[in-house]
């Protein structure tokens, strides 16, 4: 195994101009950085390698460097396939938005399964992920600009109904990382938050006759690795890069307990401030219950944990992030993806197999535009082109969803005090419109499928009916007309039964959320 460690600029020469390289992680985790870094440089320096497609299932970044971020030259790039970009915005603003290079956005969870597939050897996956959305061709069939114009997704009716058949695209050269490798190649992960999609992306490109970079942070004996920590066997992998700086994602060197390996106080976890996010991820948190499964997805939506973690009730509800983590105190912003304290550390893949399959009880989610039927748009807004990540699967397939965000966008600032808000400046941008800019979510079809949904704001809370949306609840401090229904862009129902939303909400310190579950 020795002689296939390389530096991290010889595993760049293994990358031949128009390959299709793979990049493994999500955020910053799972990401082999240093050959990341290399590439960078190599190509700064020699403008090689060139005109590369690269293939990632979700953000690989941290906002505005590291990651995918490190590529944003004009001539590396030739074509980007990724589940979502809100982590990698010079890469979407300056090559994707401006038509510098084709871009495709395929749902997070798909992209899991088109390895697999690659692996196998198979067309690519059929799915009903998708359909009816911007994903579906009769729409933009994931194209997110126009340079971009080949089809790779294709309508299909099989057994008496449509489906989406993603093609399964051929890799050759595979970007994954672990902690520790021993002479025979094989990897370990005990230090990874998230094990990923990594096997699978390692078996996809060596099943083509392409090759393996794993970056890892050590080395070790053959045989002193427990066979069952092993998550890549080492016959999958060509080339080691070792790198003992490795972080473990893009906000600190190491943290023990997003790998379990120790188990961290939640009173060392302190409660956000009590602002508008705190007061609608407040609100979120009285649909939790016991017995159910959760997913909670980025946005608003991330910070529900740090509320379970103040009211002390991770004991009594199970979350779950698509990165494949169940259990803990799922993380926010650099940490998403993690979780402090994870019971369940799985393959990405499985976890999507999970929420396809309708396994998910209720899906907490965010919006940026919704319109009176009840469509959701997360993916396209004012110059943001993100993409979905795993919010079709997630949505589609959820029994339940709560969609979370402020009312307005765009310069809001509220108070909150006293067990109520008030608004001192509102916002410009309207997030209920009369019909929304991308169907990320389809509201008619999740009618159809008996989805209940509703829509938590820091002022009001509004449920899709058969009539339409409808206002249930208020904040204290709030008009219904002039801060609530002169805000939208449509007219909806008002409840007949509306009542206050829960001043507890509104007011600092732990709201007795243990001891509401409980007693229901």
């Amino acid at each position: 195994m020795l002689n296939r460690v390389v530096t991290a600029e010889d595993a760049v020469n293994l990358i031949k101009d128009g390959d299709t390289v793979i990049v493994g992680g999500s955020a910053g985790m799972g990401v082999a950085e240093s050959v990341l870094v290399a590439m960078e440089k190599q190509f700064l320096d020699d403008q090689r390698p060139r005109d590369l497609t690269i293939i990632h299932t979700t953000g690989v970044g941290a906002v505005t460097d590291r990651g995918l971020n490190r590529l944003v030259h004009k001539g590396l790039v030739k074509r980007v396939i990724g589940g979502n970009f809100g982590l990698q915005l010079p890469f979407m603003k300056e090559l994707i938005v401006t038509n510098e290079i084709e871009a495709y956005n395929i749902p997070q969870g798909v992209l899991c399964q088109l390895y697999r597939a690659m692996a196998a050897k198979m067309p690519g996956v059929v799915t009903h992920v998708g359909l009816h959305t911007y994903m579906d061709p009769r729409q933009e069939g994931g194209r997110m600009n126009e340079k971009t114009t080949e089809d790779m997704i294709e309508v299909v009716e099989l057994a008496g109904r449509e489906w989406l058949f993603y093609k399964a695209p051929i890799a050759n050269v595979a970007l994954v990382r672990g902690t520790t490798a021993d002479e025979d190649g094989n990897v370990s992960m005990e230090h990874e938050a998230t094990t990923l999609e990594a096997l699978s992306i390692a078996q996809a490109v060596h099943n083509a006759g392409g090759t393996v970079i794993c970056q890892v942070k050590r080395l070790a004996q053959r045989g002193t690795l427990h066979p069952q920590m092993v998550r890549i066997p080492g016959f999958l992998i060509d080339a080691f890069v070792v790198d003992a700086d490795q972080w473990q994602n893009y906000a600190e060197p190491f943290d023990p307990s997003l790998c379990g390996e120790v188990t961290r106080p939640l009173a060392t976890l302190t409660p956000d401030p009590l602002g508008a996010r705190r007061v609608i991820a407040r609100r979120a948190a009285f649909e939790l219950s016991t017995g159910a499964a959760f997913n909670l997805g980025v946005g608003v939506s991330a910070a529900i944990p740090n509320v379970v973690a103040e009211e002390d009730i991770e004991d009594l509800v199970t979350l779950t992030v698509e990165a494949g983590v169940i259990g803990g105190i799922p993380g926010e912003g650099l940490y998403f993806g993690s979780s402090y304290n994870p019971r369940v550390v799985m393959d990405q893949g499985y976890m999507f197999d999970f929420y396809c399959g309708g396994g998910l009880d209720v899906a907490f989610v965010s919006f940026a535009e919704v319109d009176g039927d009840g469509n959701v748009n997360v993916t396209r807004f004012g110059n943001r082109n993100d993409g979905a990540g795993g919010f079709l699967e997630i949505t589609q397939n959820s029994k339940r969803i709560v969609f979370s965000g402020t009312l307005i966008g765009g310069g809001l600032k509220v108070s909150v005090a006293d067990g109520g808000v008030r608004i001192e400046q509102e916002g410009s941008i309207r997030k209920f419109v009369p019909q929304v800019t991308q169907i990320s979510y389809n509201g008619r079809l999740g009618q159809e499928r008996g989805q209940e949904t509703m829509f938590i704001s820091e002022r009001a809370v509004l449920r899709m009916t058969g009539e339409g949306l409808m206002v249930t609840e208020i904040a204290p401090g709030v008009r219904l007309q002039e801060d609530v229904l002169d805000q939208l862009g449509f007219q909806p129902k008002v409840s007949p039964d509306l009542r206050p939303m829960d001043d507890r909400i509104y007011r600092p310190g732990p709201m007795g959320l243990r001891q509401e579950i409980l007693k229901r």
